[in-house]
């Protein structure tokens, strides 16, 4: 062979080698002559159908560049519609099973639970960690989201709850198989019968309470369990909701503004509504209890006659509640008959 010829050949070559390297520069996203064989075009065909999927009706929604563009713009990134080292690390991130931008969910318009009292039970365990060291670590999930949510959560042993939890490798009985070690650690389904409200733990990962090498089960149980209360992804990289999974973010962690602003915005029918005493019967005090998330304080309140409307000063309800300030109940109860909420100032 010429020389110029084996020069050639060894150019060609070395380029082929490097465009599989991690660092290797970007690539358009289309397959090209024999590039369906590239192992990062495989990695953003099947990322993307999982995660970016759309059910709009207009042309080309779903074609991998419109869905790469809708993975760039959800990461903050620059929209090009073209593979970068950025987006094929951001792949190769463990993560929560659940779609960034579709509803994973068996219902429409943002299910949220309407009861005050919300039950779980735990179905099956990890082998990683001690069976109360799972209850525990559950526990503790719920208690962050409960301390700035006007919800109960309580655990029952036996019967249907409503947030089933779980251990389990691959199919296991839902449309949405695990996959092995990494990639997809968990997923959770939003509030609903059925289906609705449960969390399904990949038994294939390495699980740990944070002592040792595996990953966070209490980081990824209060982000799963957040799905299960109604939360979608967050694209602030600080937030418990943020789909992908990092050692580093899981240490001594705690809920975002951006995670309380949206649990609070969801249950916001359950927060807070004043009426003028003055122009109602003294109602017959049901139950006190402090909001934990804006000062206020809420009453569980029995009263006659049609719903009390609205009223926008808060401070009219407050001379009700001088006596009261001091009452600290340690649960809550679920309202009966026609229970209102009304709210007043605290100090």
């Amino acid at each position: 062979m010429p020389r110029k010829c084996k020069e050639a050949a060894m150019r060609l070559a070395l380029l082929c080698a490097a465009c599989l390297l991690p660092g290797s520069p970007a690539l358009p996203l289309s397959p090209g002559p024999g590039g369906e064989g590239d192992p990062r075009w495989q990695l953003a065909q099947d990322y993307l159908k999982r995660f970016y999927s759309s059910d709009s009706k207009m042309k080309n929604a779903n074609s991998l560049e419109v869905r790469l563009k809708r993975m760039e713009g959800f990461f903050h990134l620059p929209i090009t519609g073209i593979l970068s080292p950025r987006i094929i690390e951001i792949m190769q991130q463990p993560r929560c099973g659940v779609p960034d931008v579709a509803e994973f969910s068996l219902f429409p318009n943002q299910p949220k639970w309407t009861s005050k009292v919300v039950t779980y039970r735990i179905m099956t365990y990890t082998s990683d960690l001690p069976h109360i060291t799972v209850n525990q670590l559950v526990a503790k999930a719920f208690k962050i989201w409960s301390e700035v949510i006007p919800l109960t959560f309580k655990r029952v042993k036996w019967g249907t709850a409503d947030i089933m939890i779980g251990f389990a490798r691959r199919a296991h009985g839902d449309p949405y198989p695990f996959d092995g070690p990494g990639a997809t650690l968990a997923h959770a389904f939003a509030p609903g019968p059925g289906l609705g409200g449960d969390a399904h733990f990949d038994e294939d990962e390495r699980w740990t309470d944070a002592s040792g090498i595996g990953i966070n089960f209490l980081y990824v149980a209060t982000h799963e369990l957040g799905h299960s209360l109604g939360l979608s992804h967050s694209s602030d990289p600080d937030a418990v909701m943020y789909p992908t999974y990092s050692k580093e973010e899981s240490k001594n962690f705690k809920l975002s503004q951006d995670d309380i602003n949206g649990i609070q915005k969801l249950y916001e029918h359950l927060s807070y509504r004043t009426i003028p005493i003055s122009t109602r019967p003294p109602p017959k005090i049901k139950m006190l209890w402090r909001n934990k998330f804006k000062n206020h304080y809420l009453l569980y309140l029995s009263c006659p006659g049609p719903p009390p409307l609205p009223h926008s000063n808060p401070d009219m309800a407050h001379p009700l509640l001088s006596s009261f300030l001091q009452t600290s109940p340690t649960d809550l109860v679920r309202p009966v008959s026609t229970v209102r909420f009304y709210t007043a100032q605290g100090r």
